[in-house]
């Protein structure tokens, strides 16, 4: 990157670090059990409420007991069921419009962060009907206040029921790009392990990990505040003792709980300290491939720290120590290596690949210019990189069996 770009980016950075405290970001208030819903859209008048949900949640019939208390309660359920890994404007419009036919007067998103970021944007579209979602793409677009919108987490990953983002892909173009507005956050978040227990371990790996590179991109980053760090050590720790015990035995509600929680400080983390390139090289995946989210960061992640090398060494290091992958008296290099070496363990000990297959070496190129244009200027990334070097990270992650030039 060229040194007036890269002033550039420091000094867009550095106005919005300064900004932080003065931007209007909230926490949403955490219910414990699916079933205290019926009671909260009661005590609000809510009579009739629409659920976003994705299309292996519905096949395995997780959301039937709460469709059952909320009918008990008088209360109608209508669902919305065809979301996918990567939800696209499509599956947006048409969840928008499920919503104004059964004349409904909430959103319940119920699944993982696709689910949440399909129903956000739902709710961008129903309270701004004129907007596209193209036209919503980027920073307080939307400036609206959504219908209640309450999120159900099934998965310990995205931190999507606590962040200010929504990412969805554009089928034609294969660009999957995010929106992000305050409104956006949903109002009441329900953390209920028992939801999360038929997840499969395979999703439960790669969620974690999802979970794992939120809280370590917003602590190596440049925007961190005493909140957002103590948030994504509190996620680091939560992570380093849970998720293989979750993973390993999915009935164990303790751990089921502790990733949930993991998840909720990591997306308080990365929704004010920001993510990086780790973000941004997924994104272009998701969208061109439709890699999910969650394993193209799982993949990343311990290869673009091993990139980032000595700039990293302090912070990386500082938090494999407190979240108990390194031992005080390593030095910050060891104990970066050490954090770095862990994450790799896991990512075996889960079956979880080394490398990103199916890249093809003419897309990158067009991948490297759409992370490029996500990442620069706005994450404030511990190294920063242009386009060529970007291009240069997609072929490190892809798989080497596969013969792309590196």
């Amino acid at each position: 990157m060229n040194p007036l770009r890269k002033f550039y980016c420091r000094a867009y950075q550095t106005v919005f670090r300064i900004a932080l405290p003065l931007l209007p970001y909230r926490e949403p208030e955490i219910l414990h059990s699916t079933d205290e819903l019926p009671a909260l859209l009661r005590a609000k008048g809510i009579s009739r409420v629409l659920a976003v949900t994705d299309t292996g949640i519905y096949a395995l019939h997780l959301t039937e007991p709460m469709e059952r208390a909320l009918r008990e309660a008088g209360i109608a359920c209508t669902l919305y069921h065809d979301v996918t890994p990567n939800p696209t404007i499509t599956q947006v419009e048409q969840a928008r419009s499920l919503y104004l036919q059964c004349g409904a007067q909430a959103l319940i998103a119920f699944g993982g962060g696709s689910s949440m970021d399909c129903a956000k944007a739902a709710g961008a579209r129903i309270v701004k009907p004129r907007q596209s979602i193209s036209r919503m793409r980027g920073i307080l677009k939307v400036g609206r206040r959504l219908p209640l919108l309450i999120a159900v987490p099934t998965t310990a990953g995205t931190g999507s029921e606590v962040t200010l983002a929504a990412v969805i892909t554009d089928p034609q173009s294969h660009h999957k790009y995010p929106i992000n507005d305050f409104c956006l956050i949903p109002r009441y978040a329900v953390h209920d392990p028992s939801v999360t227990v038929g997840l499969p371990g395979s999703v439960t790996a790669t969620t974690g990990m999802d979970a794992l590179t939120h809280a370590v991109e917003a602590y190596i980053g440049r925007s961190t505040t005493r909140h957002t760090r103590a948030m994504a050590e509190e996620a680091a720790t939560l992570i380093y003792a849970n998720l293989y015990r979750a993973y390993e035995n999915g009935g164990d509600l303790q751990a089921r709980a502790n990733m949930l929680r993991a998840a909720y400080c990591a997306g308080i983390a990365f929704t004010q300290s920001y993510v990086g390139y780790i973000h941004a090289l997924a994104h272009a995946l998701g969208g061109r491939y439709g890699v999910p989210h969650g394993l193209a960061n799982a993949v990343i992640l311990p290869i673009f720290l091993e990139e980032y090398g000595a700039a990293i060494h302090g912070r990386l290091g500082a938090l494999a120590k407190i979240c108990g992958a390194a031992a005080e008296s390593d030095s910050d290099a060891e104990a970066s290596g050490k954090m770095i070496a862990w994450i790799r363990r896991m990512n075996e000990r889960m079956g979880i690949p080394r490398y990103i297959s199916g890249i093809r070496a003419q897309d990158i190129p067009e991948m490297a210019k759409f992370a490029d244009m996500e990442a620069n200027p706005l994450y404030p990334v511990p190294v920063l990189m242009g386009r060529a070097k970007l291009e240069e990270m997609f072929r490190k992650v892809s798989d080497p069996s596969e013969n792309i030039e590196r």
